[in-house]
């Protein structure tokens, strides 16, 4: 069964009905760049704090220097954390030294088929691959609403051993077709599912859940 994530939770309201919907875990912005509303570590901690055993909550940030990433990771009790930005294989190699509980995702933004061996580059570091969007025009990393070339993905999926969690553009309407193209190991929506203020249309996260569990 795909895990789902649902990102970019902001309350508490939003948290507790995401759990109960079912998410897998909950993304929560602390320390991320592009303006997507991030959380103070302490509001993570404490919305992490609560949710219950059947969600786990994952931190979101651009952090790249291993130090700063062990004191979010502190600071939060967060179980995961989600590196957008240019955190090196090294990098996430000492964090989990220190830190061998707290998983790593690293978010590589899919452009062309270079992005294969670039994920090739963290299997033996991060415990998985999240795949989002790159705006060619922009240069914005992810949060862009729109998708990649499914394609892509679905031959990372083949040619990396560590889990794959599929991002960018997903929505109630395409998620699945998204799983059925690339089977991946989980699926990760924010924008897809938020209302224009960035709180959750609880609609959509109910339909996008059940969409993604019921293939």
């Amino acid at each position: 069964m795909t895990r789902v994530k649902i990102c970019g939770i902001k309350s508490a309201e939003d948290a507790q009905a995401v759990a109960a919907f079912g998410a897998d875990e909950l993304g929560f912005h602390v320390k991320l760049n592009g303006g997507r509303s991030p959380l103070e570590a302490d509001v993570a901690k404490a919305l992490v704090g609560a949710l219950p055993k059947s969600s786990a909550g994952v931190v979101v940030t651009s952090l790249t220097d291993a130090k700063e990433l062990i004191e979010i990771a502190q600071a939060t009790g967060a179980s995961t954390l989600q590196l957008y930005g240019d955190a090196t294989p090294e990098t996430i190699r000492e964090f989990k030294k220190a830190l061998p509980e707290v998983k790593i995702w690293k978010v590589l933004n899919v452009s062309d088929e270079n992005s294969i061996e670039k994920a090739k580059e963290y299997e033996d570091a991060a415990d998985a691959i999240a795949l989002d969007t790159l705006n060619k025009a922009t240069g914005v990393r992810g949060g862009t609403g729109k998708t990649h070339d499914w394609s892509i993905s679905k031959r990372i999926v083949e040619s990396i051993s560590i889990p794959v969690i599929l991002a960018g553009g997903l929505n109630p309407d395409n998620i699945a077709e998204a799983i059925r193209t690339v089977r991946p190991y989980g699926v990760d929506v924010n924008s897809g599912v938020s209302n224009p203020d960035g709180s959750k249309d609880l609609e959509k996260v109910k339909l996008f859940i059940e969409r993604a569990r019921n293939l």
